[in-house]
């Protein structure tokens, strides 16, 4: 970890790792816990292999509404999921666009561990590369957003189980 570039988010989920897992892999599930509430995520498309597309719609009652396409670079079944926003599918450069979400590029390495209990160590690091898209990121709410979405994420995870 870089700790000029990188954002940490770590939390210990109340779901095992193979619910947590199933959670984050299928979009149907994604979209019910990816952007905070009261924010959506209406549209999810992944195909979850080395160079496939990520895609997700979020929208907000205030107006906002991004689409975000990215591209998977490492896929280990209830290990580990790295993308970035830098590239889209097939690994093709992406176009970021000028402003606010995707002003910038990064690569977010997830992982998933047991945590002992029936739980899961969540671990996600959004790297960048520079010291400023950090910064950006990390005022946007970061530590809030992605902290609620963990959460979330334990949620849906622990209804799975039901």
């Amino acid at each position: 970890m870089a700790e000029a570039t990188d954002l940490v988010l770590e939390r210990v989920l109340d779901a095992p790792r193979a619910l947590v897992w199933r959670a984050w892999a299928n979009p149907d599930h994604l979209k019910s816990w990816w952007a905070p509430k009261p924010y959506e995520t209406p549209e999810c498309e992944m195909d979850l292999r080395p160079g496939g597309r990520f895609y997700t719609r979020m929208t907000g009652p205030d107006g906002f509404d991004f689409r975000g396409t990215g591209c998977f670079l490492e896929v280990v079944e209830s290990e580990k999921v790295t993308w970035t926003s830098a590239l889209g599918e097939d690994y093709r450069p992406n176009d970021l666009g000028p402003s606010g979400c995707g002003a910038f590029a990064f690569t977010a390495a997830v992982t998933f561990a047991d945590a002992g209990d029936g739980r899961t160590l969540y671990r996600a690091v959004a790297m960048h590369a520079s010291q400023a898209d950090r910064d950006a990121h990390e005022k946007m709410g970061f530590h809030e957003g992605w902290g609620t979405c963990a959460d979330q994420l334990g949620e849906v995870a622990r209804g799975l189980a039901e």
